[in-house]
């Protein structure tokens, strides 16, 4: 029996058809920062979370995991954080918050209701769903987030993306 995701022949035309499986329950969530530092390259910070259905609780992304993001890129980044944030539901969190206000490198501003044009990530998922997510037919759910971290990779190593990103915005960098 030929299993459901291989390739095989339509008889009236010849074409190649590939068959697909039905719906996934897994979901796949990304936290990502822009980042960007005067004489220094840009570059991303991002945290996948693929729930697969077989945990309980949340299913996207918590405050945990933007505070654990946040601690990571502290680390990464040695130096205090600028945090341009928009008006996502969990970023506004009483826990995030308090995290917030606990951590002297933590200076965070947020963007006006629904200003996504202000916001050089949107720019990061616009190249992903225009460049390594278009035209995929995605097997499984593991597939898809390689094709996530593969343009991830991919945007990281060219900064010139990731400035572009912000230039969309109409937003620039000035040193204090």
């Amino acid at each position: 029996m030929t299993p459901p995701h291989a390739r095989t022949w339509s008889q009236r035309d010849r074409t190649p058809v590939v068959r697909v499986r039905g719906r996934s329950h897994g979901r796949i969530s990304i936290a990502a920062l822009t980042c960007y530092k005067p004489g220094h390259r840009s570059r991303p910070i991002y945290r996948p979370r693929w729930d697969d259905g077989r945990r309980d609780g949340r299913k996207s992304i918590s405050w945990r995991d933007y505070r654990d993001l946040l601690i990571s890129a502290h680390q990464q980044l040695r130096g205090p954080i600028v945090l341009v944030w928009d008006n996502l539901n969990v970023h506004k969190a009483a826990g995030l918050r308090e995290f917030a206000t606990s951590r002297d490198w933590l200076t965070i501003f947020c963007l006006p209701p629904y200003a996504p044009d202000l916001n050089p990530v949107e720019g990061i998922w616009s190249l992903l769903r225009r460049g390594w997510l278009s035209n995929v037919a995605f097997r499984t759910p593991e597939h898809l987030v390689q094709r996530i971290r593969h343009g991830l990779r991919h945007i990281q190593y060219r900064s010139h993306l990731i400035d572009g990103c912000l230039a969309e915005t109409g937003l620039t960098i000035r040193p204090t």
